[in-house]
């Protein structure tokens, strides 16, 4: 199991961009093979930060995920290009 946060900060006039974007990117991963979780959350309290939850089967699943038209057009061709920073931490799955 492969698992990880993505931690992304945004201008607040790209709010609701954003969140459609997430939207459309979700829906279309979570029907990938091999994601077992896919869940983007905004941060409470911290103006327009989002924290995605991401979890695989395996590396294949990842690398499948990375290299799928969604993830290109959506993450690459707007949630990259609209970011002010982004942050990943590995998680390793206690039980």
């Amino acid at each position: 199991m492969v698992s990880f946060t993505v931690r992304l900060k945004f201008n607040p006039e790209d709010q609701a961009q954003i969140e459609e974007t997430l939207r459309v990117l979700t829906a279309a991963t979570r029907q990938e093979p091999g994601c077992v979780n896919y869940i983007p959350h905004f941060v409470e309290g911290e103006q327009v930060t989002v924290l995605i939850y991401e979890q695989y089967a395996d590396e294949v699943a990842v690398d499948f995920h990375r290299n799928s038209e969604h993830f290109q057009k959506y993450a690459i061709g707007v949630l990259y290009q609209k970011m002010l920073l982004r942050e990943k931490e590995d998680l390793t799955a206690i039980a």
